[in-house]
């Protein structure tokens, strides 16, 4: 990624916000109901949804572990430019392997920028339950093989710089826990 510029930090007032956690978990609704409060005092913020991401930027990759490691590096690269620019950046992705948000931290720190790693540490029965996209009742159905959480990895971070129970709190109050420590990590 290179060096960071001289005094970098101390100027910019961005940050990478990872939440990371499985499908369903919250992470989407977490990251734009955070979003939509910093915008609303004043915050250059931008959201880098793992859905959207992968339709525009990483539309060539695929699910295998080499492909989902490079969708991490690439969201990883774009949310550390953003972050040297001042901007918030909310980042709503699975990332299921610990190696890879590794990785993307380790990149933001080399370049003097704050990561925050949220999981949002919803169990696999409740994002069943929710099914926001259908991926479990196709998985279920056999439609679908390599569902993380399910049939293929996902390893919960040991030290997260934040953990969010979004299964026993509402919406609203998960997004508050996530603004709330995102405000102590930035200069009024």
């Amino acid at each position: 990624m290179g060096a960071a510029p001289q005094g970098a930090r101390a100027s910019a007032a961005g940050l990478t916000v990872w939440l990371t956690g499985l499908p369903s978990a919250g992470k989407s609704t977490i990251a734009d109901g955070v979003a939509a409060r910093l915008r609303a005092e004043g915050r250059r913020v931008e959201v880098l949804d793992g859905d959207e991401v992968r339709t525009n930027l990483t539309r060539d990759l695929g699910f295998s572990r080499s492909d989902r490691e490079e969708n991490v590096r690439r969201i990883g690269f774009v949310a550390s430019l953003l972050a040297r620019h001042g901007v918030i950046t909310l980042v709503p992705v699975i990332a299921p392997y610990a190696s890879s948000r590794h990785q993307v931290r380790s990149g933001h720190t080399d370049l003097g920028l704050d990561f925050v790693e949220t999981y949002v540490a919803t169990p696999v029965s409740v994002c069943s339950s929710r099914d926001v996209k259908g991926l479990y009742a196709l998985q279920r159905d056999g439609g679908l093989s390599g569902l993380t959480g399910v049939d293929d990895p996902y390893e919960a971070p040991a030290e997260p710089d934040l953990v969010v129970q979004a299964h026993i709190q509402t919406p609203e109050e998960s997004i508050d826990t996530v603004h709330a420590f995102v405000l102590t990590r930035i200069p009024r």
